[in-house]
Parts: structure tokens; sequence; C-alpha cells
């Protein structure tokens, strides 16, 4: 099942996970990298998708809603204000979202994306559980080049800009469910069978970005995507200095 679930991503991504990659991640003094990495990563997701809603599919009163739903998890993160327990059930949004009247996609939008920040808020409260099982203390770390590689390259005019940023979505999120994947055998038991719990919705993630993209476009976009293919794979397989859990080749 999960070799069927990872096929049509192996061969989305230009470049597999180096094994270098792979033996460092599973040095045990690098646990705490990867499991406050991660836990960062799922909020950086959640708040991706929050921007691409905000900026392309809804009101101003829906914006701010979904500026406040991510708020308690901003503030554990960057401020190391609140815990485990106040986080418990927020990650289900409470309100109606409106979408715009004059956006032909923007339902669809939100469709997908409130669906993905339900479960990237979700994971985030399962990894800090994870950390606080493993005697994980939670310090903030900074962000690794990756997402940052990708983004420079959108494009700066519209709707393109937009097919570009759903683009790179698709492949943070499969990546993410590749080296999932690839690392969990390696881990402790529990860390393996949380990390196999999130292939489906990380694989769905890509998917969805695509579908999107696809939809929004309303062309062929190949070739856009074998343009970041070929920055993804360069970023995952080059040489990095600064080891996070989507870094590339240990320098």
């Amino acid at each position: 099942m999960i070799s069927e679930l990872l096929a049509p991503i192996n061969q989305f991504l230009k470049a597999s996970t180096p094994d270098e990659w792979i033996n460092e991640a599973r040095k045990p003094e690098n646990l705490s990298v990867i499991l406050r990495d991660h836990m960062l990563c799922e909020l950086k997701a959640a708040q991706s998708a929050i921007f691409l809603i905000r900026k392309y599919a809804v009101d101003k009163e829906s914006a701010q809603q979904l500026t406040e739903w991510v708020k308690p998890y901003e503030a554990l993160a960057y401020k190391k204000t609140g815990t485990l327990e106040s986080l418990r059930g927020k990650s289900n949004a409470s309100k109606q979202i409106t979408p715009r009247a004059d956006c032909a996609y923007s339902q669809d939008l939100i469709d997908k994306m409130v669906l993905l920040i339900k479960e990237e808020l979700h994971h985030f409260y399962q990894v800090l559980e994870l950390m606080e099982k493993k005697g994980v203390s939670y310090e903030l770390i900074d962000a690794g080049r990756y997402a940052k590689g990708l983004i420079k390259h959108v494009t700066s005019y519209e709707p393109d800009a937009l097919i570009d940023k759903l683009i790179i979505g698709a492949f943070i999120e499969a990546r993410s469910c590749e080296r999932f994947a690839k690392l969990a055998p390696h881990l402790d038991k529990d860390i393996e069978k949380f990390y196999i719990s999130l292939l489906r919705s990380e694989a769905r993630h890509y998917q969805d970005y695509l579908t999107l993209a696809e939809q929004i476009a309303g062309k062929d976009i190949s070739e856009r995507i074998a343009y970041f293919a070929n920055i993804e794979a360069d970023l995952i397989s080059s040489p990095d200095t600064d080891f996070k859990f989507h870094s590339g080749t240990p320098a």
C-alpha cells in the first residue's frame, strides 16, 4: 500500500532524498532538530495555505477569521506562549468561510486549503505531543534554504504567480511524504508509526495543490512543473551546511 501511495510522488520528484541525509537524520543527537523543524514545517504549511485563501479567495471578515485560527499555534512557535493542552481541539475552524463572488475558483481553493490547514495544525499538535513524550524541549530554529529557494522563482504577475505558488506547494508536500517514508524505518517505533500515518494526508495535499494549479491555469503547466522540479531537485541534492528536515546533502 505504501509503495502504491509513493509511486506517483517518486515519479513527480526528480531526485530522491540522498542516503547521506538519511544517515545524518537517523542520528539520535539530531532528533531534536528533526522534530522541532518538522513542527515548524507543519505551521508554515498551514500559514501558506491561509495566505493563499486570504489573498485570492475570501472577503475581509473571513480573512480575519483565518488569521485568528492560526494565532495560538504562532504564539507557541514564536513566543513560546501556550501549552499542548491549550492547543487541544483548536485545529478545527469554528466559523463559516465566505468565498469572494468575483473569483471563479475561490470555493475550490477554500475547500482544499481549509482541509489542509486543519490537518497541518493537527500534525503540529501531534509533533509537539511526541516531543513532550521524547523529552525534546522546544526552542525556535531558523528556517533552512529549501522553501526560500523555491519561492524566489515565483513569477511576478497573476494568475501565473498563484499557479507557481501552488506548484511549489505540491513539491513541498511531495518531498515531505517521500522523506517521511524513507526516514521512518530508521527511527524509534513510535516515531516510525507516526510518520507512516502522515503519508496519506501528505500525498493528498500534493495532489490537491497540483489539481488546483492545473484547474486555475486552464492550460498545460507541465513546462512550469518541470522548471520547479529541477530547482527542487538541486536544493535536495546539492551540498547544504544547514541540517534541517528539508535540507540538501549534508556538506
